[in-house]
């Protein structure tokens, strides 16, 4: 089994990184249309106890309740979606640095095969002449 050199590694660590991103930016997703969700429910009960219809103002200690335990909830969600927002940008520092790190290490790669190419070319001419200067001629 032939193993893998460093810029291979970092790839795969990349993709792995850029999955761990793409996994938080859901869950940054989902707590932003949960957010949503909450405030257009506190808009509708907002509408309901400044409503005059007789049957929303029988429900107005209700409707306040409710409010106060959706704006809590909003409270929580805004914690929790900041928290995942700075978690958002570190596993995205995290894979750009990777991906420099690979990019590095290919570089690398690329140039020392490159040497060894030019010393495989060297060598070879070495090969040629040495053969030919050691064979002693007779007078």
């Amino acid at each position: 089994m032939a193993e893998r050199s460093r810029s291979e590694k970092l790839k795969r660590l990349v993709a792995v990184q850029r999955h761990l991103e793409r996994m938080a930016e859901n869950e940054l997703a989902d707590t932003t249309r949960q957010r949503n969700e909450v405030s257009q429910s506190m808009e509708k009960l907002i509408d309901a106890i400044s409503s005059a219809d007789p049957v929303h103002m029988a429900f107005s200690v209700h409707y306040a309740d409710r409010y106060g335990r959706l704006t809590l909830k909003d409270q929580q969600l805004d914690g929790i979606q900041k928290l995942i927002e700075t978690k958002v940008l570190q596993e995205r520092t995290k894979a750009e640095r990777l991906e420099e790190h690979m990019r590095d290490a290919r570089e690398l790669e690329t140039r020392e095969a490159d040497d060894n190419a030019v010393y495989d070319i060297i060598d070879q001419r070495f090969a040629d002449v040495t053969p030919a200067s050691s064979k002693v001629q007779k007078p």
